[in-house]
């Protein structure tokens, strides 16, 4: 998608601040987090939610969620993280780019999207 603030980021058209690529997947620092760690997970191919990933794609998806529990002193998550994934405006899914949030540490607010 040309216009996709993620897909341009994935692009390095717009710059980020990145700990983790692979050739599937790309993890960035949230320029606007919502907790002391706010991290975001996105496949290089664009996907507007997991609905419309394959099965394949998600497993592939899942298999670097796993990748997390060997990275967590270096993303500094040991002592615990959680992920959220929102699919759809109604549940505060604001780019149509499916993302994963990785959020470690206290939340930044009450704010709930």
């Amino acid at each position: 998608m040309d216009n996709c603030i993620f897909c341009r980021i994935i692009r390095g058209e717009i710059p980020s601040v990145k700990v983790y690529e692979d050739d599937d997947m790309l993890i960035i620092k949230d320029v606007n987090p919502q907790a002391e760690i706010h991290l975001l997970l996105l496949p290089k191919e664009h996907y507007a939610n997991i609905v419309e990933m394959s099965d394949a794609q998600a497993r592939t998806l899942a298999a670097c969620i796993k990748k997390l529990s060997g990275m967590v002193d270096e993303l500094g998550l040991k002592d615990g993280f959680r992920l959220v994934s929102n699919k759809g405006a109604n549940a505060c899914q604001s780019v149509e780019h499916l993302h994963i949030h990785i959020l470690g540490g206290k939340p930044l607010s009450e704010k709930m999207c």
